[in-house]
């Protein structure tokens, strides 16, 4: 449950706290994660080159940011840049991706702190511009005393890429102590995945209509529930952060069991 200290409830906009106040506090989520879809689209629609659609989506990123900040949301993982976008897209297009993730750091740093907001990072951010490194380090060394919401941005990030560094870090560690495969468990597994220091989504939110996981948090997102919406990212809002925690709320999670109305099981 969230710490009544961390909420700042009363600076939500009219329209999210009207959202908010049908939540049930026992029941938030401690972590969400959004896959950030649709900025390309947003700007085809109106005609726009996708550059546009790009910044649209980064004001997004801080909008929602900071509403998680203000319901003491504790953990947000936004999936901003994947490793096949990086081999995959137009160069013109990754470099100017690079540029606009710094000019964000630079320009929304001072909102960051106002929202008592820490920054984190998760992905192979060891091949990104060296520029663009040095200022991921700026903003998270900045940020590193903040203790509210946690933004995890997943930048040149692949769920399947996590896991091959995991085996590998396992593998490494394994041959050190000795041990063989059958000592292997889950948490093993768990302690060498970027997102060892955080707890497991409990919302997945994908915006733009798309239905499929694009290499999100695959070892993460087992018991995860998940979210679609047809809303492309440059639109999506703090509300719309609050409606579909509102929809999470509404689901029974049982993680492999029964729910309390299945009926029992006779014997025989």
């Amino acid at each position: 449950m969230y710490s009544a200290a961390t909420l700042r409830t009363d600076e939500l906009t009219a329209e999210e706290r009207t959202v908010y106040e049908t939540l049930k506090p026992d029941r938030m989520p401690q972590h969400v994660a959004i896959i950030m879809d649709g900025n390309g689209r947003w700007a085809g629609h109106r005609s726009l080159k996708r550059f546009f659609g790009h910044q649209q989506g980064a004001n997004s990123v801080q909008l929602v940011t900071e509403t998680a900040s203000r319901i003491g949301l504790p953990w947000l993982t936004l999936y901003a840049f994947s490793v096949e976008n990086n081999l995959r897209r137009p160069r013109a297009e990754v470099n100017f991706l690079m540029r606009l993730l710094k000019s964000y750091l630079e320009s929304n740093l001072q909102r960051m702190m106002d929202n008592n907001v820490r920054m984190k990072y998760i992905g192979h951010t060891h091949k990104l511009p060296a520029e663009v490194q040095e200022k991921m380090r700026w903003a998270e060394e900045a940020t590193a005393g903040n203790t509210g919401t946690t933004l995890t941005l997943a930048l040149n990030y692949s769920g399947r890429s996590e896991l091959v560094d995991a085996f590998r870090g396992l593998a490494a560690e394994m041959q050190q102590k000795h041990l063989s495969a059958e000592h292997i468990t889950e948490e093993d597994i768990h302690r060498h995945l970027y997102t060892a220091h955080m707890p497991d989504p409990d919302l997945l939110i994908r915006t733009s209509g798309e239905m499929r996981l694009s290499t999100c948090l695959l070892w993460q997102i087992a018991y995860t529930e998940i979210f679609f919406t047809e809303r492309l990212w440059p639109d999506f809002r703090g509300i719309h952060l609050l409606e579909a925690i509102a929809e999470f709320q509404l689901r029974e999670r049982r993680y492999g069991g029964l729910s309390e109305d299945c009926g029992e099981m006779e014997e025989g």
